[in-house]
């Protein structure tokens, strides 16, 4: 599913942003999904009693991706671009693949649940036309799977076509595991010179949070910009990315909170291997 593998390459990279450097997000949101303000500009100015007034912008950058990647849970809020096509996203997901929130992608819109490795979508005509559309699926069947699906949930099991693409998006560890990547490469002794340097901005807020602000340049006038918690846990909270290819926003809150994921009713199911089969639900 083309569509699919492009949400979950794009839910991967709106978390790997303090080593790597950008994340993709556009500058503007659909509403109810609105980024944030911009990145704060200007040299580092540490708020009185700042938890990381003693360490180099580096060393706040392994605190946060330590603390990130502990997480049990959290919410993921913004919009990604990807083939320079905005991808809207709005998901609470957790450390079982376990999720449940909403896509907006090609003007269509989706919601996802995924529980017990069981993955379930209901889209709108849009969303489903964009989607089957994308695998070169004729009109007339596109017209008939987006009547049969119309209100209802396509459920995706284990090893049917699309399931590990679908759950890639709802895979929070290996999101996760995305922000050390750049280590990795760092240790055989070499460095991507074109990767910038990581400095501090002034201190911020991110919804009434103080924040240490994180700001890698890069040549061609690309910045990403990365908020820090200042209280309790050093989590990221929110990843800009301006100039370059994909510019935009993610903000990353409800660490560690329970994800409930209300699985539909069979009745509202229609299952992936009969609809490739073309039977009745």
């Amino acid at each position: 599913m083309a569509s699919h593998r492009k949400l979950r390459a794009a839910a991967a990279v709106c978390v790997a942003v303090v080593v790597t450097g950008p994340v993709p997000a556009a500058a503007a949101a659909a509403p109810g999904l609105a980024p944030g303000p911009a990145p704060l500009a200007g040299t580092a100015a540490p708020s009185p009693g700042d938890p990381f007034a003693s360490l180099t912008p580096d060393q706040i950058a392994d605190r946060a991706v330590e603390a990130t990647q502990s997480a049990t849970s959290l919410r993921m809020k913004g919009r990604i671009v990807s083939d320079d096509q905005p991808l809207d996203v709005d998901l609470a997901l957790n450390d079982r693949n376990d999720c449940t929130g909403r896509l907006k992608i090609a003007g269509g819109t989706a919601e996802l649940r995924r529980a017990d490795d069981i993955t379930y979508m209901k889209g709108d005509e849009t969303f489903w036309r964009a989607s089957m559309g994308s695998q070169g699926m004729p009109d007339g069947r596109i017209a008939a799977t987006v009547e049969l699906l119309k209100g209802r949930w396509l459920k995706v099991a284990p090893g049917q076509a699309g399931s590990e693409d679908l759950g890639g998006i709802c895979n929070l560890k290996a999101l996760l595991d995305d922000l050390d990547r750049d280590k990795d490469e760092d240790r055989d002794g070499t460095r991507d010179p074109d990767r910038g340097t990581l400095t501090r901005g002034r201190d911020g807020k991110v919804d009434d949070t103080p924040v240490a602000t994180l700001v890698r340049k890069k040549p061609g006038g690309e910045t990403s910009t990365v908020s820090v918690s200042q209280e309790g846990k050093p989590y990221i909270l929110r990843t800009v990315k301006t100039g370059g290819d994909e510019p935009g926003s993610i903000t990353l809150s409800d660490y560690d909170k329970p994800v409930r994921v209300t699985v539909p009713p069979p009745e509202e199911t229609v299952d992936l291997a009969k609809l490739n089969r073309g039977s009745p639900a």
